[in-house]
């Protein structure tokens, strides 16, 4: 397919890894009230910590990986950590907030919310490695990459939701953690294929690098306290978020004007992941328990609606993937921004047709399960011209020494997105902490027409945005140049530049 064969390499492992974490969050939330037996409102607030905390520590993952470990190591070491927890989430216990396998089960979150760490934003950073900064394949090799990503989360979710639900939650669980190390092997095996690509920055002693192992054990520790405290989690998101931000503003300044200005458009970018990711998370918490109480599912598993999401990436990544080559070529194609704005637009959408739809038949009659493939269709259209175009943005607009950096922090902004969607599914258990369907409705219906008003917005300020992106100036590393060719720029934040097509 004209890529080069470590981006294989890496669709393989990751793949691996989201059918181990896609597989588990299926059913986190029907363990939570089933087996461990906490209220509607507390569960999803826990599911919210815990997702939100997979995505806060890529910022710690990604800085010790840019300063010293590299990428390659962090991701092995993450991989390592994700399969010894996946592993500990099969130690079901008795059941019930009583038992004294629950602070088993605190500890598999927090293996799992570490590895997360240190594997998730690095393996996308060297992704980004393999290709020039203006290579026109590197949307559509972030797109495959996207496509990895969903194969594995559709599979993981059949077979870890199917299991779980029908065997017992140690199998589906256990069948996770299998998965995981499968992601391992193949990680570990295609090292040559990665042609050097995520290596340290500079020679790393022994010493240090088993500190940096060190830090992420202790890491641990901290994270097993802090899953069981959701309120603690809340305020060090404003804490670290404010310091974050400050930062990347402190390092921003440091550039020449069109770097510092692609920077500004960097992190309105990111701010908007809270609004987009709080909408789509509702998926593994209330969504779940809907349609598990709601829907007429036809005596389907609830666990494996879950899989809808990522069978439609796998179907329609391609069709966007050519969609912006197509648009692009005539000049058509919308800038970063605007597609920011559609993605919005769309999740926004979804939840207000699905709350027609269940309207339509009457609160009082389930729910048909016609509306659950219409919200998942429309969260996934969004998703596509947001995540696989967020990542291709973050990776092409930051500079070399701060990649991983910004990958993390808008993995940081994801997980701020994940605790609000926490929050939201809170709020559908009202004040008893029990779901109703009246209640979760109307919080639908709420979230949808505010989001639909914030798109509005971003559309409007989008070719502003877009000009801070000074995408005719962006330029290759030197490194990276052919020789006696010019460094070329692509006119849009995810196309072809007709030009460079030419002789890449």
């Amino acid at each position: 397919m004209g890529h080069p064969k470590g981006l294989y390499v890496l669709f393989f492992a990751e793949m691996w890894e989201r059918f181990s974490y896609y597989g588990m969050r299926a059913l986190l939330i029907f363990y939570l009230t089933k087996h461990w037996l906490f209220d509607d409102g507390k569960s999803n607030l826990i599911y919210g910590a815990y997702t939100s905390l997979v995505y806060i520590t890529p910022v710690l993952g990604g800085y010790l990986a840019d300063r010293y470990l590299g990428q390659r190591k962090a991701v092995v070491f993450g991989a390592v950590l994700l399969t010894l927890g996946h592993l500990l989430m099969a130690v079901e216990g008795d059941g019930g907030q009583g038992s004294a396998a629950i602070n088993v089960f605190w500890m598999a979150l927090a293996f799992i919310i570490v590895g997360s760490g240190f594997l998730k934003a690095n393996i996308s950073v060297i992704v980004g490695q393999l290709y020039p900064l203006t290579d026109v394949r590197r949307d559509g090799a972030y797109t495959i990459f996207y496509i990895g990503i969903n194969t594995g989360a559709a599979l993981g979710t059949i077979m870890a939701g199917w299991l779980g639900e029908t065997y017992g939650w140690a199998y589906g669980f256990g069948a996770a953690g299998i998965g995981m190390l499968l992601g391992l092997v193949v990680f570990v095996l295609g090292k040559p294929l990665l042609l050097g690509k995520g290596e340290a920055p500079r020679p790393l002693s022994k010493k240090l690098e088993w500190s940096l192992y060190g830090i992420g054990l202790a890491a641990i520790v901290v994270i097993w306290a802090l899953v069981q405290y959701q309120s603690v989690i809340q305020t060090l998101l404003i804490i670290s978020g404010v310091a974050l931000l400050g930062y990347v503003l402190f390092e921003s300044f440091k550039l020449e004007p069109h770097a510092r200005d692609r920077m500004f458009a960097v992190l309105f970018l990111i701010a908007l992941n809270p609004v987009f990711w709080g909408l789509f998370e509702q998926a593994g918490g209330s969504l779940n328990l809907y349609t598990d109480r709601y829907v007429d599912r036809g005596g389907v598993p609830a666990s494996l609606f879950q899989s809808i999401n990522p069978i439609y990436i796998v179907l329609l990544g391609p069709i966007f993937a050519g969609l912006w080559v197509w648009l692009g070529k005539r000049g058509l194609e919308p800038s970063a921004p605007a597609k920011f704005g559609l993605a919005l637009a769309q999740v926004g959408l979804s939840f207000l047709v699905f709350v027609w739809g269940a309207h339509t038949v009457g609160v009082e009659v389930a729910t048909p399960v016609f509306f659950v493939f219409a919200i998942y269709f429309l969260q996934t259209t969004g998703e596509l011209c947001l995540s696989p175009v967020g990542l291709s943005a973050m990776n092409r607009l930051a500079p070399k020494h701060l990649a991983s950096l910004i990958m993390g922090a808008w993995f940081y902004m994801t997980a701020v997105g994940n605790f609000v969607a926490g929050k939201i599914g809170e709020a559908t258990g009202g004040e008893s902490g029990e779901m109703t369907k009246e209640a979760t409705l109307a919080v639908y219906s709420t979230i949808g027409w505010w989001t639909i008003g914030i798109a509005a917005v971003v559309l409007a300020l989008s070719p502003f945005v877009r000009r801070l992106m000074h995408l005719d100036t962006l330029r290759n590393d030197g490194d990276h140049a052919m020789a006696g060719e010019a460094e070329l720029a692509e006119p849009q934040a995810a196309g072809v530049n007709p030009a460079a097509a030419t002789r890449h």
